[in-house]
């Protein structure tokens, strides 16, 4: 009940002493910004809406939103790119010669019948194109891909969003300047549209420029005021006492500047009845409707994602999408643009103190109680003065532009991604952009699973931590001991990665084997296998499952002397098990080892004596002695033929921050294990894979499969054993 509908769940949590003078003030904020924008609508949009209309759709999509939305600061209404992208919509059918959509706002005769015409026509295809945009958005909810913007990292939100307020700055320059340009649609629109702003430079207001100015000012010192007394609760309604105060001055005192009477004069109808969308015009708008769902659901879900990690809750992205979806199909009945989160209305509603959609509530009835009864008086209001208010109140999301250098230090990634965001989104427009940013975040995601971060851990001195050998000097790395970290799941992407790495560690490379020689050991397989339990520690091991048969065709060659440690690891398995028994011979082999780090060679080394077994083989996992010397520090460690000491007798596996691991790459690490194992090195793996159902080959036993924080508590002489 509580995520159908979200309302239930701060109306119950609703602190009346401490909100409902913020949501007032900041209520009647964003009423008062919202009906100079929804008069100035038409001039941006490139449609001749009745006000009236825009009033009652934006009345009720804010209505709807209170109820199924889950962002508490949102405020819902239209928004000049999302309405922008009509502009390609209105070509399917213009009016007036297509004079308003190439921006020549010259008031023609609109008692011709053809004109009319014309005009209803338009209307209804901007009707049905919002109806489809809220009917797929409604699917999208329902189905769930708002987890789609789960894979968009935090770069590429706060990229997206500053473009987005690049494009919005751009559009309010017509008020600033009061001039009228051509706005373009599509890939490298910005930038005509600069160039068409250079050219119609010299007609600029000079009035609309100096309000301009005015208003950005007291907005700046409002903000330094803001900060100084920021221990009071409610902070001072400074856009709502500049509206308020120019609407006044502009009905006493004319002003040369743009307002949106013309507009309102040009517009043939005050109000029009909701009627059906025209159904027959789908076909034609079905590509324009879904560019315009992405970007208006994308839209609001990185701006509702925005504040609420400022507020510290959690939004519930397919529930903004049924919202917003609903918003749309209802809005499409009274004929109005597409609807999404307005940035500059929610930016105002946070700042003013909103804390729940309490305020967005008593902002929709501010709105529509103006917009019916008191209108009229918001039509003088010049327009540069609401376009300082949105230019200040949007310039922080610019912030992150001078955040690259410390973004590019922290991660290379996140910041091409940045990149990559802002400059389609700025060059190819909100709507390709958005389908290059989500194509970019999968990319690197993949590409950074195939660069799975893999550490060489050693131990720090007189310590049982181990960490990675590139992040501390004095580090100890123990001789002939390997200890690998892997920090994400193993899959088929990355475990090829894995296998790479460890045989680079080792020194060792593979190479082909012969015909012949597959062929010999393949047959010699199948007589050599046995069954019988390997395990040969002195823990209580269960019987492990029978594991698939998988053939090994690689040899493995010491990169320094390939000749003396070539090792043939072809190896045909059908249940991993084989008699290899261990007999430790009664001649042992002293081998002095350093406990000391190579890097501290002026210091004295302490030097310990391990004692090494003659053994035969080392196929097999190497039995555990019974006794261990009580004199110095010595141990029983495995001993091959090929070798008297290998470079490397042990690695170890550190996969406790391995949380997955497919099939694929279950094969891969299989392969590994018996290859090591074949090369007469000492496999030991963390028991959380064993945990996880992860069957890994027989002579990897449970005593084997031990993690690294065990290690301090086991006694002396298993580590001894190990090391």
């Amino acid at each position: 009940m509580l995520t159908v509908f979200p309302f239930l769940e701060w109306m119950c949590m609703y602190r009346l002493k401490d909100w409902l003078l913020g949501d007032l003030l900041a209520g009647i904020s964003v009423g008062l910004v919202q009906v100079p924008q929804g008069l100035t609508l038409s001039l941006l949009a490139r449609q001749l809406i009745p006000p009236l209309n825009i009033a009652y759709a934006a009345f009720c999509s804010s209505v709807i939103y209170v109820i199924f939305g889950s962002c508490h600061q949102m405020s819902i209404g239209s928004f000049f790119l999302v309405s922008a992208l009509l502009i390609n919509v209105l070509k399917v059918s213009p009016f007036n010669n297509g004079q308003l959509v190439m921006g020549s706002f010259v008031k023609n005769e609109f008692s011709a019948p053809s004109y009319l015409m014309g005009y209803n026509k338009s209307l209804s295809v901007v009707a049905t194109t919002t109806f489809l945009t809220g009917i797929i958005q409604l699917i999208m909810g329902v189905l769930g891909l708002g987890y789609v913007a789960t894979y968009l990292p935090e770069s590429a939100m706060s990229a997206y969003l500053a473009a987005v307020a690049l494009h919005i700055m751009l559009s309010q320059l017509t008020f600033i300047f009061g001039i009228m340009i051509s706005f373009h649609a599509g890939p490298i629109s910005f930038f005509y549209d600069i160039i068409n702003y250079c050219v119609a430079l010299p007609k600029a207001n000079s009035t609309s420029i100096l309000l301009f100015l005015t208003v950005v000012v007291a907005l700046r010192i409002n903000k330094c005021i803001r900060i100084s007394f920021n221990q009071y609760p409610i902070e001072f309604p400074m856009e709502l006492f500049l509206i308020i105060g120019f609407t006044v001055i502009a009905n006493k005192i004319s002003m040369a500047t743009e307002t949106s009477q013309t507009l309102i004069d040009m517009i043939p109808y005050s109000f029009l009845f909701p009627v059906t969308p025209d159904f027959s015009l789908l076909p034609k708008i079905i590509l324009q409707a879904f560019s315009l769902s992405l970007v208006s659901s994308f839209l609001l879900i990185f701006l509702g994602k925005k504040i609420a990690s400022l507020h510290n809750y959690s939004v519930n992205s397919n529930q903004d999408l049924i919202a917003i979806g609903l918003c749309n199909v209802v809005s499409s009945f009274f004929r109005s643009c597409v609807f999404t989160g307005a940035i500059a209305r929610t930016i105002i509603q946070d700042k003013s103190g909103g804390r729940q959609q309490f305020a967005s509530l008593v902002g929709a009835g501010v709105m529509l109680l103006l917009m019916v009864k008191m209108g009229h008086f918001f039509y003088t209001l010049p327009n540069a003065v609401l376009a300082g208010i949105i230019l200040s109140n949007v310039i922080p999301y610019l912030e992150t532009i001078s955040n690259l250098p410390s973004l590019w230090r922290q991660d290379q990634y996140d910041c091409a991604l940045w990149m990559m965001t802002f400059s389609s989104s700025i060059f190819l427009g909100l709507d390709i952009g958005l389908i290059i940013s989500v194509v970019s975040a999968f990319f690197i995601t993949t590409v950074r699973s195939h660069r799975a971060k893999i550490l060489l851990l050693g131990q720090i001195p007189n310590t049982n931590i181990y960490r990675s050998i590139n992040d501390y000097r004095e580090i100890i790395t123990i001789p002939g001991v390997k200890i690998f970290q892997c920090c994400s799941s193993i899959t088929f992407v990355n475990v090829y990665y894995l296998k790479h790495k460890l045989l680079k560690e080792v020194d060792m490379v593979k190479v082909p084997l012969k015909e012949e020689e597959i062929f010999s050991l393949f047959n010699s397989s199948d007589t050599s296998l046995q069954g019988g339990k390997i395990c040969r520690c002195f823990c209580n091991c269960d019987d492990l499952e029978p594991l698939p048969r998988i053939l090994y065709t690689e040899r493995f060659e010491n990169k320094l002397d390939p000749e003396a440690s070539s090792v043939n690891l072809i190896h045909c398995s059908h249940f991993e098990s084989m008699n290899a028994s261990q007999t430790a011979s009664e001649d042992q082999v002293p081998y002095t080892v350093s406990s000391v780090s190579q890097k501290n060679q002026g210091q004295q080394e302490e030097v310990e004596e391990v004692w090494l077994p003659n053994n035969s083989s080392r196929n097999s996992s190497p039995g555990l002695p019974d006794v261990a010397e009580s004199q110095g520090r010595r141990s029983l460690i495995p001993y091959s033929d090929a070798s008297l000491l290998p470079s490397v007798h042990t690695i170890i596996l550190d996969f406790s921050m391995v949380h997955y691991v497919d099939s694929r790459g279950l094969v891969v690490l299989r392969q590994i294990c018996n290859a090591f194992q074949n090369a007469n090195i000492l496999i030991l793996i963390p028991s959380s894979l064993l945990c996880a159902g992860i069957i890994l080959p027989n002579h990897i036993t449970k005593c084997q499969q031990l993690s690294l924080n065990s290690l301090s508590r086991l006694p002396s002489f298993h580590l001894q054993h190990i090391f």
